[in-house]
């Protein structure tokens, strides 16, 4: 199976899982409510997601003679990719991080942290630039943004069912189906769209590691660059937004092994041993 069939069903699943839950919320009325606040939010996130990313993330475009080094691999690596060239933004952080947003190719930027620009050699920082020029490429930002934005909608639509019961504000017009909807509402709806969201974001970060690769043209040096971020990361985590998080190219956010397990970020070891065959 392709990684874009497989995103492609995931995305079925996700959008499936809003449907029931709007459903279960509100009946037929409550599904076509909650088709519309999907069709709404896509919009937004079409729209704004790139915006909003950037400035929760404290990032500032920075110019050609402000950072040439970096404008001119991006410029290169482009060209390379095919790509028109993405607005390049730094972000005022020690710890080596960078991600990539921008609903299209034509409205992209690069985030690249200080920290990273200080620790990877030249032809590392190349495999991370070309990492997050591979998610450009296969607009995997739009598409992150999109899951994200359903998968939060269903968690609050799962509020919506909570204080409907503790209130009374469903009927028991179905002999006690109201009460086991607005149940099943409030628990499983948002952990099913948390798993699909974590396997399509898994899904988008292998795909731009391989496309990322061919961009550069080196795959030891993007496992290498890999391979010291998450050790940084894991030291000396970065202070962001947990709603940013998935947009990275390690994940930025300190965790235990349960929340390894619901990361949204594929195991660092998996993704080397991926690049290490290309």
């Amino acid at each position: 199976m392709t990684s874009m069939l497989k995103t492609g069903l995931l995305m079925a699943a996700l959008t499936a899982v809003f449907m029931v839950a709007g459903q279960l919320l509100g009946g037929s009325n409550g599904m076509i409510f909650a088709l519309v606040m999907a069709l709404a939010m896509n919009f937004f996130a079409y729209w704004y997601s790139d915006k909003m990313a950037l400035k929760m993330s404290g990032a500032r475009e920075v110019s050609f003679s402000e950072a040439t080094n970096l404008h001119q691999m991006v410029t290169s690596l482009s060209s390379r990719a095919g790509l028109p060239k993405p607005r390049v933004y730094i972000i005022q952080q020690d710890t080596p991080n960078a991600f990539a947003t921008g609903r299209n190719p034509e409205h992209a930027a690069v985030a690249v942290t200080t920290g990273l620009m200080q620790i990877l050699k030249p032809d590392e920082l190349e495999g991370v630039l070309a990492h997050e020029l591979g998610h450009i490429k296969n607009r995997d930002i739009l598409i992150s943004s999109i899951a994200a934005t359903m998968a939060g909608a269903i968690s609050y639509m799962a509020s919506m069912a909570q204080w409907a019961m503790i209130f009374g504000g469903r009927s028991d017009e179905d002999n006690g189906g109201g009460l086991i909807s607005s149940l099943l509402m409030m628990v499983l709806a948002p952990i099913g769209a948390t798993i699909i969201q974590m396997a399509i974001s898994r899904s988008r970060e292998f795909q731009a590691d391989a496309t990322g690769a061919a961009i550069c043209g080196h795959p030891r040096s993007l496992a290498s660059a890999l391979q010291q971020l998450e050790s940084f990361n894991r030291r000396r985590p970065m202070q962001v937004n947990p709603a940013t998080a998935q947009m990275y190219i390690v994940n930025p956010l300190a965790g235990g092994q349960l929340a390894n397990l619901f990361s949204t970020h594929p195991p660092i070891q998996e993704r080397i041993r991926r690049l290490s065959v290309l």
